[in-house]
């Protein structure tokens, strides 16, 4: 047995101290007699690792929000599975996508078994198979704006996991015009970024979208790189919603897994901008 499983370790008494406190005093939490470490609340044990990081009442706000990840892709398959993991309490996803061979070098939500199936049903599937404490609700249709408009407003962040432009600028019309964040992610080849919107506060998606971006879909890309931005998408998730604030707000992380080079750039929002700017489109 490893030292750490042997003994309590500060670790474990950083985490039993916290909880006392949120449960207001000791409730049979006291050390006994004997030194040894008293059992944790189940929803403490499974998550001790990151309470030391966000605290009893981050974990608790993780546990009472929702998200919608829209893509269960590359992006997604890291995005689900850590958000999953980390104990988010609701968590909807949309793709209108059925697994295919292709997909496999990246999309490791998914089997060989799985080909053919819908992926958003396959991924609700391993949500509750990696935490039945989760509530999951699946749609495996392609997000269009009406669909976005039953969604974005009974969620507390939006994730952008997808590979294409089009939808990506529905999802950030409405997410802009309800006012709730959204976490912006992009692979191709060896590149990545990402970014994080707060409507009324940071550039919008349709701030930085190329000319054309409609038509852009995407390419080639090797599984690393989707999992490190996905990754990253879920770690500023996770920090929104446990109360750490955002890292990424008002920039762009540029990841260029070519030459492991990761790079901040300032993204400011356009007074032009239909959609988020002073200048909104006539009625």
């Amino acid at each position: 047995m490893r030292a750490e499983e042997s003994q309590p370790g500060p670790r474990r008494h950083a985490v039993i101290e916290s909880q006392r406190r949120l449960s207001g005093e000791d409730k049979g939490l006291t050390p006994s007699t004997t030194g040894a470490a008293q059992p944790l609340h189940p929803v403490l044990e499974r998550f001790s690792r990151q309470i030391p990081i966000i605290g009893v009442q981050g974990q608790y706000r993780l546990s009472s929000s929702s998200v919608l990840v829209v893509g269960a892709g590359g992006l997604g398959s890291p995005v689900i599975t850590y958000l999953t993991c980390a104990g988010v309490g609701r968590l909807v996803i949309v793709d209108g996508d059925r697994v295919e061979p292709s997909n496999l070098n990246r999309q490791f939500l998914y089997r060989e078994s799985d080909i053919g199936r819908w992926k958003a049903l396959v991924a609700a599937e391993r949500v509750r198979e990696l935490n039945s404490g989760v509530r999951v609700e699946a749609y495996p249709a392609l997000l269009d704006e009406s669909l976005a408009r039953r969604l974005v407003p009974s969620v507390d962040l939006v994730v952008d996991a997808l590979d294409n432009w089009a939808t990506r600028l529905i999802l950030n019309r409405v997410v802009v015009e309800e006012g709730v964040p959204l976490i912006h992610g992009g692979v191709d080849r060896m590149y990545g970024q990402v970014m994080t919107v707060l409507p009324g506060k940071t550039a919008c998606l349709q701030c930085i979208a190329p000319r054309g971006a409609e038509r852009i879909r995407g390419g080639a890309v090797l599984g690393p790189v989707a999992g490190v931005v996905g990754s990253i998408e879920a770690l500023e998730a996770i920090r929104i919603l446990a109360g750490l604030g955002p890292s990424l707000a008002g920039q762009m992380l540029i990841v260029d897994c070519s030459g492991m080079v990761f790079e901040k750039i300032p993204v400011r929002r356009s007074p032009s901008c239909p959609v988020c700017g002073s200048k909104q489109p006539s009625a």
